[in-house]
């Protein structure tokens, strides 16, 4: 079991946030990766929070069963098993801070672009049914590529499926179901890979406890909340996250 003090406490406050995002505050779990990533490889982090992110699906999943759009996940999903697949073969070749940077700038674009939504209304072209099907698919790939590279898949996730205004517990309920699919598809490629070891399979299972209960908090403060709100935080959140990951990306491109 990997030991470091700082690593454990990181972990601690990385598996909160991510326990939060998981029961009910979308986007927010974007951040736990990058942050475990900061002390030590991104592999390792990787590799330490997928087996937590697999206990946690189906207990949120369970907790929103009733509350999941279907359309939305059979539209999104060949998209994000693509992405996936594209990200396994793509893993030893593309560099970390280059894909923090494209997800940054999306992020932080996509969190503007809401702002604007917010005050003028989603534009007829999202809202257009004939291009639903590609803007489906394309967010799919986009959200199984940065799930898959960093588990930072939200964003076009949430491209795709916020100007629809679902109800709050649907949206919370189909981005679940969305990315515990994805999850399941990403275990093989990370076996592939070598990304878990007795180490780090240890030390995620010491947090497993902490992530089911973050994940319950989560699901009951969600549920109190009021859905204006709610928007407005994740799209803060958001664009708070984007800001990070673009200095992250700047800070890998100088080491590089």
């Amino acid at each position: 079991m990997l030991t470091d003090p700082l690593l454990l406490a990181v972990m601690t406050l990385a598996v909160v946030i991510l326990g939060l995002s998981k029961g009910g505050f979308a986007g927010i779990g974007m951040a736990s990766t990058p942050m475990v990533a900061a002390i030590t490889d991104p592999l390792t982090a990787a590799g330490l929070m997928l087996p937590i992110l697999l206990v946690q699906d189906p207990l949120v999943v369970a907790i929103y069963r009733r509350s999941i759009d279907w359309r939305v996940i059979r539209r999104m999903l060949p998209g994000g098993a693509a992405g996936v697949l594209a990200a396994y073969v793509l893993a030893t070749e593309v560099p970390e801070w280059t894909v923090k940077a494209v997800l940054g700038m999306v992020s932080v674009l996509f969190a503007l672009w809401q702002v604007a939504v917010d005050r003028r209304g989603v534009p007829q072209i999202v809202r257009a049914r004939r291009f639903d099907w590609p803007l489906a698919l394309a967010a799919g790939a986009a959200s199984g590529f940065t799930s898959a590279i960093a588990h930072a898949g939200p964003p076009p996730f949430q491209i795709y499926v916020m100007p629809k205004r679902l109800p709050k517990e649907v949206y919370v309920g189909t981005s679940v179901m969305f990315f515990a699919a994805v999850n399941l598809m990403k275990l093989p490629s990370f076996v592939a890979l070598g990304l878990f070891s007795l180490g780090t399979l240890q030390t995620s299972a010491l947090f497993l406890p902490l992530a089911i209960g973050s994940s319950w908090a989560g699901a009951w403060l969600i549920r109190r909340i009021d859905p204006q709100s709610f928007r407005r935080v994740i799209n803060g959140i958001l664009l708070l996250i984007g800001l990070a990951l673009l200095w992250q990306a700047a800070a890998g491109a100088s080491l590089g």
